[in-house]
């Protein structure tokens, strides 16, 4: 079942489709377009989008037996901006502004701004992945395509501006919410709002409902219910293939756990949106879901009241200086909503749409509006983008139970942090993950497939490269998976810039009485300036380096 995923873009206009057919293989018999359709494939079928060359191989596209451009949703939505919305019953929507197209699985009927029409070819789910055909529908999508046939490269390019984002905007007229959940006398908002959150990335496509006990008692935290906790205990914990699992399999409020369970899924990024950059926190819902926020509030429960609460309206403002204490949900936003619906009057209209985690009798059915002036509505708020299925990777590697709760560097924005690892039999490393500490983090990752002591570092082969546009924990699949020595040590390496940063490396470490189970000896990692010469993170730095790797069998 595929996960739900939505954007927003404005502007459309009508390009020329550019399609260019070999006349022969126009008029060939479906034997020998299936033989072209093959042998393009085969070679590999490459892909530029807005003069950006794409090599991630989650965005690859292929040639139909028609000849046809298939396109996977996750190339709709990070890099052609589009909103897509995956149903249960095969219906996928695709909108981009006004224009609304709908295509089903297993036909090539589709429906374009109201009208039936048909497609050339049907969108195909293959291992797991959506193909949708683009040829007949992206003038509706404000882009213009073409498949060089000679040097087997498609071309996808925008044709107009993309427009701003709506003025107002709900999840849950689009159903993209999940139930309204009370959290009673815990301290477990922070966990609540996390699985919110991460529920929304599924939706509405698929359904699930993640327990809050098991992410707070079965976490590698020194922590319980009563203590609270922030994002980065709830990133550790998805990161680290610990949970999320379901809620019927570990009911809340009983005060107890149950071990043994595995993930029902696997967080594969997470993206951390700071400094109240409302536009990119609207677009991540869009785009992904809800987001987790932090706001000071000093009620507790359904049956309190406050003022900063105005309980007619369901609105709240918060202007003091008290620090951040309540985490929350944000689930849509109204540019317009007026300022004289709070208690206090902030400076200008505007809320955001918040879902709490006080039951349905609180607010509007569990939901409120925080005023966009609020002091810390949106100062830190998370996204969870990606959410990978529990057999995406047959193993995970790592030291960092913790996750990131410090930074390590050399002064520098750039520096070098590498893990070592003994690997299994018959194992492929198809992945690594690792922490962006802040914006516009660029990386490249390397392989040491035969390690024996830190002087291997520098005989190291590049695997993947890329940037990431916020902070936050990432899965990079490399370019091509990699084939590791039985029963041999193999070391991940990542070298990583970061503007503006003295310390670009996340390290786990004993930072408080919260990461009392530190362990530092379930780590082999490195640290460098240059890359050339080393020095462990264990030993000089008493630390772990948040750097996992994923294998698969072959």
């Amino acid at each position: 079942m595929f996960a739900a995923v939505l954007f927003y873009i404005g502007v459309i206009r009508q390009p020329e489709v550019h399609i260019e057919r070999k006349n022969e293989a126009a008029h060939a018999s479906a034997d020998i377009l299936e033989e072209i359709a093959r042998e393009y494939n085969e070679k590999g079928v490459s892909l530029t989008v807005n003069h950006e060359e794409i090599e991630d191989n989650i965005y690859q596209v292929y040639i139909s037996n028609k000849l046809e451009i298939m396109v996977p949703v996750e190339t709709f939505v990070d890099k052609m901006n589009c909103s897509v919305n995956v149903y249960a019953n095969g219906t996928v929507t695709l909108e981009k502004g006004d224009n609304k197209v709908k295509v089903y699985m297993g036909s090539v009927l589709a429906n374009i701004n109201g009208l039936s029409t048909q497609i050339a070819e049907k969108p195909e789910d293959k291992d797991g992945q959506l193909f949708i055909p683009v040829n007949d529908i992206c003038e509706e999508l404000n882009y213009t395509c073409a498949f060089d046939y000679e040097t087997n490269h498609v071309t996808l390019n925008r044709i107009a501006a993309e427009d701003k984002l709506p003025e107002k905007y709900d999840m849950r007229e689009y159903d993209r919410v999940t139930a309204v959940r009370d959290q009673g006398q815990y301290g477990t908002c922070w966990a609540f709002a996390s699985l919110a959150a991460l529920e929304t990335t599924l939706t509405p496509g698929e359904r699930l409902q993640f327990s809050v006990d098991h992410m707070t008692l079965n976490n590698s935290f020194s922590s319980d219910q009563m203590g609270g906790g922030q994002y980065r205990m709830s990133i550790a914990y998805l990161a680290a293939w610990q949970g999320p699992v379901l809620e019927k399999d570990d009911p809340y409020g009983d005060g107890e756990t149950v071990d043994g369970l595995k993930a029902v899924k696997h967080l594969e990024e997470a993206q951390i949106i700071d400094n109240k950059d409302y536009e990119a926190v609207k677009s991540a819902i869009y785009k992904y879901g809800g987001v987790e926020t932090v706001i000071y509030c000093d009620m507790t429960s359904a049956y309190s009241s406050s003022y900063y609460y105005n309980k007619d309206r369901a609105s709240y403002y918060y202007n003091g200086g008290k620090a951040t204490n309540h985490d929350i949900v944000i689930v849509g936003w109204d540019d317009n909503y007026p300022k004289e619906f709070f208690n206090i009057e902030p400076e200008g209209d505007g809320a955001f749409i918040c879902k709490n985690s006080w039951g349905t009798e609180f607010g509007d059915k569990g939901y409120f509006y925080v005023s966009y002036c609020d002091v810390n509505i949106c100062n830190t708020s998370v996204v969870y983008t990606k959410l990978g299925d529990s057999d995406n990777y047959d193993k995970i590697y790592q030291s960092d139970l913790l996750g990131w709760d410090g930074v390590l560097g050399y002064n520098d924005e750039e520096a070098y942090f590498a893990n070592v690892y003994r690997a299994g039999k018959n194992e492929n490393l198809e992945a690594v993950s690792f922490y962006a500490t802040g914006n516009r983090t660029s990386y490249a990752v390397y392989v040491v497939t035969d390690f024996n002591s830190k002087e291997d570092l520098t005989n190291r082969t590049l695997v993947a490269s890329g940037e990431m546009e916020y902070s936050g924990y990432y899965t990079i699949n490399l370019n091509e998976p990699v084939k590791l020595p039985d029963n041999k040590k193999f070391a991940v390496i990542v070298h990583i810039n970061t503007p503006d940063s003295e310390l670009p490396i996340a390290i786990e470490y004993n930072a408080d009485s919260m990461t009392e189970s530190f362990d530092i000896t379930d780590g082999e990692g490195y640290i460098s300036l240059y890359g050339n010469t080393w020095y462990s993170a264990e030993e000089d730095r008493d630390c772990n380096v948040c750097l996992k790797a994923f294998t698969s069998k072959r």
